[in-house]
Protein backbone atom coordinates (compact mmCIF):
# COMPACT_ATOMS: atom_id res chain seq x y z
CA UNK A 1 0.00 0.00 0.00
CA UNK A 2 1.42 3.33 -1.02
CA UNK A 3 1.80 6.07 1.55
CA UNK A 4 -0.38 9.07 0.94
CA UNK A 5 0.53 12.18 2.78
CA UNK A 6 -0.96 15.55 3.41
CA UNK A 7 0.46 16.55 0.01
CA UNK A 8 -1.85 13.96 -1.62
CA UNK A 9 -4.76 15.67 0.07
CA UNK A 10 -3.49 19.07 -1.12
CA UNK A 11 -3.38 17.80 -4.73
CA UNK A 12 -6.90 16.38 -4.37
CA UNK A 13 -8.07 19.70 -2.91
CA UNK A 14 -6.73 21.38 -6.04
CA UNK A 15 -8.89 19.05 -8.16
CA UNK A 16 -6.26 16.47 -9.18
CA UNK A 17 -8.57 13.60 -10.21
CA UNK A 18 -5.61 11.25 -10.92
CA UNK A 19 -4.43 11.60 -7.31
CA UNK A 20 -7.98 11.01 -6.05
CA UNK A 21 -8.26 7.85 -8.19
CA UNK A 22 -4.93 6.58 -6.84
CA UNK A 23 -6.09 7.12 -3.26
CA UNK A 24 -9.44 5.48 -4.02
CA UNK A 25 -7.85 2.39 -5.62
CA UNK A 26 -5.34 2.11 -2.81
CA UNK A 27 -7.76 2.34 0.12
CA UNK A 28 -11.14 1.19 -1.16
CA UNK A 29 -10.83 -2.55 -0.39
CA UNK A 30 -9.18 -2.14 2.99
CA UNK A 31 -11.76 0.49 4.02
CA UNK A 32 -14.57 -1.85 2.94
CA UNK A 33 -13.09 -4.63 5.08
CA UNK A 34 -12.68 -2.19 7.96
CA UNK A 35 -16.32 -1.07 7.66
CA UNK A 36 -17.44 -4.71 7.46
CA UNK A 37 -15.95 -5.32 10.91
CA UNK A 38 -18.49 -2.84 12.32
CA UNK A 39 -21.64 -3.60 10.38
CA UNK A 40 -21.22 -7.21 9.20
CA UNK A 41 -22.79 -6.55 5.81
CA UNK A 42 -20.44 -6.20 2.84
CA UNK A 43 -22.98 -4.45 0.60
CA UNK A 44 -23.57 -1.79 3.25
CA UNK A 45 -19.85 -1.54 3.96
CA UNK A 46 -19.13 -0.88 0.27
CA UNK A 47 -21.94 1.66 0.13
CA UNK A 48 -20.51 3.48 3.16
CA UNK A 49 -17.02 3.63 1.65
CA UNK A 50 -18.33 4.74 -1.74
CA UNK A 51 -20.35 7.45 -0.03
CA UNK A 52 -17.26 8.48 1.94
CA UNK A 53 -15.20 8.90 -1.23
CA UNK A 54 -18.02 10.68 -3.02
CA UNK A 55 -18.35 13.20 -0.19
CA UNK A 56 -14.57 13.51 0.12
CA UNK A 57 -14.31 14.50 -3.55
CA UNK A 58 -17.37 16.72 -3.40
CA UNK A 59 -16.19 18.60 -0.28
CA UNK A 60 -12.45 18.29 -0.89
CA UNK A 61 -11.81 22.02 -0.78
CA UNK A 62 -13.48 22.36 2.66
CA UNK A 63 -11.93 19.31 4.35
CA UNK A 64 -8.97 20.05 6.61
CA UNK A 65 -6.74 17.08 7.37
CA UNK A 66 -4.22 17.56 10.15
CA UNK A 67 -3.02 13.96 10.60
CA UNK A 68 -2.56 11.68 7.61
CA UNK A 69 -4.96 11.03 4.76
CA UNK A 70 -5.08 7.36 5.79
CA UNK A 71 -6.03 8.23 9.40
CA UNK A 72 -8.68 10.63 8.10
CA UNK A 73 -10.22 8.00 5.78
CA UNK A 74 -10.29 5.31 8.49
CA UNK A 75 -11.75 7.65 11.10
CA UNK A 76 -14.37 8.92 8.63
CA UNK A 77 -15.27 5.32 7.73
CA UNK A 78 -15.62 4.42 11.40
CA UNK A 79 -17.85 7.46 12.01
CA UNK A 80 -20.06 6.59 9.03
CA UNK A 81 -20.37 3.00 10.27
CA UNK A 82 -21.40 4.13 13.74
CA UNK A 83 -23.96 6.48 12.20
CA UNK A 84 -25.25 3.62 10.05
CA UNK A 85 -25.59 1.35 13.10
CA UNK A 86 -27.45 4.02 15.07
CA UNK A 87 -29.73 4.72 12.11
CA UNK A 88 -30.60 1.02 11.91
CA UNK A 89 -31.32 0.92 15.65
CA UNK A 90 -33.72 3.84 15.27
CA UNK A 91 -35.40 2.12 12.31
CA UNK A 92 -35.75 -1.12 14.31
CA UNK A 93 -37.23 0.71 17.32
CA UNK A 94 -39.66 2.53 15.04
CA UNK A 95 -40.67 -0.72 13.33
CA UNK A 96 -41.28 -2.41 16.68
CA UNK A 97 -43.31 0.56 17.91
CA UNK A 98 -45.39 0.49 14.73
CA UNK A 99 -46.10 -3.24 15.20
CA UNK A 100 -47.14 -2.61 18.82
CA UNK A 101 -49.29 0.35 17.79
CA UNK A 102 -50.93 -1.65 14.98
CA UNK A 103 -51.62 -4.53 17.38
CA UNK A 104 -53.10 -2.08 19.90
CA UNK A 105 -55.31 -0.57 17.20
CA UNK A 106 -56.45 -4.01 16.04
CA UNK A 107 -57.20 -4.98 19.65
CA UNK A 108 -59.13 -1.74 20.24
CA UNK A 109 -61.10 -2.28 17.02
CA UNK A 110 -61.85 -5.84 18.10
CA UNK A 111 -62.98 -4.67 21.53
CA UNK A 112 -65.14 -1.95 19.97
CA UNK A 113 -66.74 -4.49 17.62
CA UNK A 114 -67.33 -6.95 20.45
CA UNK A 115 -68.79 -4.17 22.63
CA UNK A 116 -71.09 -3.11 19.81
CA UNK A 117 -72.21 -6.72 19.30
CA UNK A 118 -72.85 -7.18 23.03
CA UNK A 119 -74.75 -3.88 23.22
CA UNK A 120 -76.88 -5.06 20.31
CA UNK A 121 -77.58 -8.37 22.08
CA UNK A 122 -78.49 -6.54 25.31
CA UNK A 123 -80.79 -4.11 23.48
CA UNK A 124 -82.39 -6.90 21.48
CA UNK A 125 -82.87 -9.07 24.60
CA UNK A 126 -84.36 -6.13 26.52
CA UNK A 127 -86.85 -5.59 23.70
CA UNK A 128 -87.90 -9.26 23.89
CA UNK A 129 -88.82 -8.98 27.58
CA UNK A 130 -92.39 -8.22 28.63
CA UNK A 131 -92.74 -4.55 29.65
CA UNK A 132 -92.96 -5.15 33.44
CA UNK A 133 -90.02 -7.58 33.34
CA UNK A 134 -87.96 -5.08 31.29
CA UNK A 135 -88.77 -2.28 33.74
CA UNK A 136 -87.73 -4.38 36.75
CA UNK A 137 -84.49 -5.49 35.08
CA UNK A 138 -83.55 -1.90 34.15
CA UNK A 139 -84.27 -0.64 37.66
CA UNK A 140 -82.08 -3.38 39.11
CA UNK A 141 -79.17 -3.43 36.66
CA UNK A 142 -79.07 0.10 35.23
CA UNK A 143 -80.22 2.13 38.24
CA UNK A 144 -78.78 -0.17 40.91
CA UNK A 145 -81.96 -0.51 42.98
CA UNK A 146 -82.33 -3.42 45.37
CA UNK A 147 -85.28 -5.81 45.00
CA UNK A 148 -87.04 -4.27 48.04
CA UNK A 149 -86.69 -0.75 46.53
CA UNK A 150 -88.05 -1.95 43.17
CA UNK A 151 -91.02 -3.63 44.90
CA UNK A 152 -91.84 -0.42 46.78
CA UNK A 153 -91.38 1.81 43.72
CA UNK A 154 -93.64 -0.35 41.53
CA UNK A 155 -96.03 -1.34 44.35
CA UNK A 156 -95.47 -5.05 43.79
CA UNK A 157 -94.24 -7.90 45.97
CA UNK A 158 -90.57 -8.84 46.28
CA UNK A 159 -91.53 -12.31 44.94
CA UNK A 160 -92.81 -10.67 41.72
CA UNK A 161 -89.53 -8.75 41.41
CA UNK A 162 -87.53 -11.96 41.99
CA UNK A 163 -89.60 -13.94 39.46
CA UNK A 164 -89.26 -11.24 36.77
CA UNK A 165 -85.52 -10.86 37.40
CA UNK A 166 -85.14 -14.65 37.15
CA UNK A 167 -86.99 -14.63 33.81
CA UNK A 168 -84.87 -11.72 32.49
CA UNK A 169 -81.57 -13.21 33.64
CA UNK A 170 -82.43 -16.60 32.10
CA UNK A 171 -83.14 -14.95 28.74
CA UNK A 172 -79.86 -12.98 28.95
CA UNK A 173 -77.89 -16.11 29.86
CA UNK A 174 -79.38 -17.98 26.90
CA UNK A 175 -78.62 -15.13 24.47
CA UNK A 176 -75.08 -14.64 25.77
CA UNK A 177 -74.40 -18.39 25.71
CA UNK A 178 -75.46 -18.40 22.06
CA UNK A 179 -73.18 -15.40 21.42
CA UNK A 180 -70.24 -17.19 23.09
CA UNK A 181 -70.82 -20.30 20.96
CA UNK A 182 -70.93 -18.22 17.77
CA UNK A 183 -67.83 -16.21 18.76
CA UNK A 184 -65.75 -19.35 19.50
Amino acid sequence: MAIFSISSHKRIQQGNIKEFERVFRNYYSSLCNFAYQFIRDMDSAEEIVQDLFYNYWKKRDKIQITTSLKAYLYQATKNKCLKHIEHNRVKDRYSKEMVIQRNDMEFEASVELETAELNHIIESTLNQLPERCKQIFMLSRFEGLKYQEIAEKLSISIKTVEANMGKALKLFRDKLKLYDQLAS
